[in-house]
């Protein structure tokens, strides 16, 4: 008996000693090594027995108890709170109901299924049915078994089993009893592909180390979010960016930041704007100073000074007016002196041919034109009434256009001038008299508004 018991604990340090990786209460395996002790009393026999259950806990004087290794069983669970399991046992009966034997021999090899109620709990009470064979001294026969026990567990993978079965005999001449039974459970068996502690039933993750926290999958970057819902896995980085830093502090994460190491806008994809005008102070060739961004941020300049920028200034290098786009008007005291000039210049008779002597009269006019180089000007011709009004209207429009070419050859743009006939229509004096006539013969130059 004593070499069966060495063989026992020798089969349970093997199975121990292999799945050293066990811990968690999804392992199938369970080892339990302990004690037994057998009682033929009180099991409701005539002979030698009382009735049932009569001193059921009266350990003293009926119960067998071998004082070393002397049961070892193993289950594997099937799930849903159902295992099965073998065991073996040994013992030395010298307690026969009341009467004293000569150390009979007890071997014992049951198989078991059990019902655990409260699997996964630290309490963890069960019910058991199976049957086996059992020896004492030279007999043996078969059994029905009952059981009921609890398991109370330590941790994960160790706990204490506590467990009593009611074997009844087949056959008459193996007396019925109870054997109770103590010991030390081991649970082992699941498997952890990944090494990381949380075995492969639970992983969600079973091919990659992870934490617990996330059910075995990993967080490289250790920020708390999971690598599968990490944006930035390998960057440490804030939950409100899914993980992803935000250096600068701009509520802008790294990854769609332009400028990540300088706190900037929104609007600008997280780059700065000192001057606030709308510019990132990295394409801002005014960065301390408005300005808008068809001109690179800088301010518009306004070379002359007349309050209208040089981009809409026709006439940047000279003060002008608003109203003229820059550029200076035409004062009425500038086209009175200009129409003097114009009505001066005089016409070979009845044609539109320009005399020799108004050369200097058009050079006086052509250098007013040449101050106001963004105005344009109209070149009106007039007659007197004398003759048909057709041909009146006809030599007008010669003579208008005969000083349009003169001014024109003289450097004067012809886009700024237009020329135009109005004959006897438009007088200025009395066709009655001489000197009248004289006036409404004439040529004016008059600003086009």
């Amino acid at each position: 008996m004593k070499n069966l018991s060495r063989l026992l604990f020798a089969m349970l340090l093997v199975l121990v000693c292999s799945n050293v990786n066990a811990q968690d209460k999804n392992n199938p395996w369970q080892v339990t090594i302990g004690v037994n002790a057998v009682d033929f009393y009180p099991v409701g026999e005539d002979y030698p027995q009382g009735e049932y259950f009569d001193e059921y806990f009266n350990a003293t004087d009926h119960w067998n108890i071998l004082p070393s290794l002397s049961t070892i069983s193993v289950s594997k669970y099937l799930g849903h709170g159902i295992t099965f399991g073998v065991a073996g046992s040994l013992n030395k009966i010298d307690k026969f109901g009341d009467e004293s034997v000569d150390d009979w021999s007890y071997y014992g090899v049951d198989g078991t299924i059990k019902y655990n109620f409260l699997d996964g709990t630290t309490i963890d009470p069960f019910i058991g049915l199976g049957g086996g064979y059992t020896w004492v001294d030279e007999i043996g026969a078969g059994t029905v078994n009952g059981t009921v026990g609890l398991n109370v567990w330590f941790s994960e993978n160790i706990g204490l089993t506590l467990q009593s079965a009611y074997k009844h005999a087949f056959e008459d001449y193996l007396s019925s009893h109870f054997q109770h039974t103590a010991g030390i459970s081991i649970r082992f068996g699941g498997a952890d592909t990944d090494g990381d502690g949380v075995y492969d039933k639970d992983d969600a993750c079973p091919h990659v180390a992870g934490l617990k926290e996330f059910n075995g999958c990993p967080d490289a970057d250790g920020d708390g979010i999971q690598d599968s819902e990490d944006d930035c896995p390998n960057e440490a980085g804030l939950a409100e960016f899914n993980g992803c830093p935000d250096t600068d502090g701009d509520g802008i994460s790294d990854k769609d930041d332009a400028c990540p190491t300088v706190a900037g806008i929104k609007a600008l994809n997280g780059c700065p704007d000192a001057d606030g005008d709308g510019v990132a102070d990295g394409d801002d060739k005014c960065p301390n100073v408005a300005g808008p961004a068809a001109n690179s941020g800088c301010p518009w300049p306004d070379t002359d000074g007349d309050g209208v920028l040089d981009k809409d200034d026709r006439c940047p290098d000279q003060p002008g007016t608003v109203a003229n786009n820059g550029c200076p008007e035409l004062s009425e005291a500038v086209q009175k002196s200009l129409n003097a000039y114009a009505k001066t210049i005089l016409f070979d008779t009845g044609k539109s041919t320009i005399k020799s002597h108004s050369a200097e009269v058009l050079q006086n006019i052509t250098d007013i034109l040449k101050e106001y180089p963004n105005s344009k000007f109209t070149v009106e011709g007039h007659t007197d009434s004398v003759g048909s009004a057709s041909s009146n209207l006809k030599l007008s429009e010669s003579r208008a256009h005969a000083v349009k070419k003169y001014l024109e050859n003289n450097g004067i743009d012809g886009s700024r001038l237009s020329a135009k006939g109005y004959g006897e229509s438009k007088p200025i004096d009395s066709n009655k008299t001489r000197a009248g006539r004289a006036n409404n013969r004439r040529v004016e130059i008059n600003l086009v508004k």
